[in-house]
């Protein structure tokens, strides 16, 4: 009986946090939440912004910047890609300030340094775990 209860409280922990979606499952952000850096920049590069599967803020968006800019507001499952010139980029992420539920009245902001090169992409993927909320990751890109 001991070891179904802590197999149980092990799979209920587990679920709260997140894990990669599949290429077939992940969806862009749609237009709508792209908010910035949609322009192809000459000589510029890409940043791309993964937000995993998971049941953690499932039903919030979390704003995503771009150089302290809000850029998007991504959902679970969802990519957004950002065009921007070569050279030093922050890529954050933030409570969606446009949101007017619970999920707007937390505090985040996490911040990774990027490097894009021109013509070259940097991956990055939003994470969440029940004992440290969400986090922002360096990630090599998908194979497709």
């Amino acid at each position: 009986m001991r070891l179904i209860c802590v197999a149980a409280s092990l799979f209920l922990l587990a679920g709260c946090s997140s894990y990669r979606a599949t290429p077939e499952h992940i969806t862009q952000v749609p237009a709508d939440r792209l908010l910035a850096f949609q322009t192809p920049v000459e000589g510029g590069g890409r940043i791309v912004v993964n937000r995993d599967m998971g049941g953690l803020g499932s039903g919030c968006y979390i704003a995503v910047h771009v150089d302290r800019q809000l850029a998007a507001r991504i959902g679970i499952g969802e990519e957004a890609s950002f065009e921007v010139p070569p050279g030093d980029r922050i890529v954050g992420i933030g409570i969606d300030e446009q949101d007017d539920t619970l999920c707007s009245k937390g505090r985040l902001r996490r911040e990774k340094a990027a490097r894009v090169e021109p013509g070259q992409s940097e991956h990055f993927r939003i994470v969440s775990d029940n004992r440290e909320g969400f986090g922002l990751l360096a990630d090599e890109p998908k194979a497709q």
